[in-house]
């Protein structure tokens, strides 16, 4: 599966951006998905996951601030970030965790907060 993923940018600190991951091939609603950020000089970190079945879990740094969705008919998921702070700001990835183990990655997608 091939994904490709946008809605990065700009945004003032309590600002609001939408995330996009769109994937090819027929098996996306048989994976789970997940989004990864990788701030400057840090490792990357798991910021949210959503199951195949639609369960999702959070980071704590994120937790009621952020909302994973999929669609499936759309083979698509999201990342809903609101009330953004300046510590969120990093490259996003989606992942599409494979069941044989494996993860496939998006190319990423810069989200900045600040004033």
């Amino acid at each position: 599966v091939q994904l490709q993923a946008s809605g990065g940018g700009l945004v003032q600190p309590g600002g609001s951006l939408r995330l996009s991951c769109a994937a090819s091939g027929s098996i996306f609603g048989r994976i789970d998905m997940a989004w990864y950020r990788q701030a400057p000089g840090k490792q990357r970190e798991l910021v949210a996951r959503i199951t195949s079945a639609g369960h999702a879990s959070y980071a704590d740094s994120v937790k009621d601030r952020f909302t994973i969705l999929r669609l499936n008919a759309k083979n698509t998921a999201f990342l809903q970030m609101n009330g953004l702070k300046p510590e969120d700001t990093a490259v996003y990835y989606c992942c599409a965790m494979m069941n044989d183990g494996s993860s496939n990655w998006g190319q990423g997608t810069l989200v900045t907060v600040s004033s």
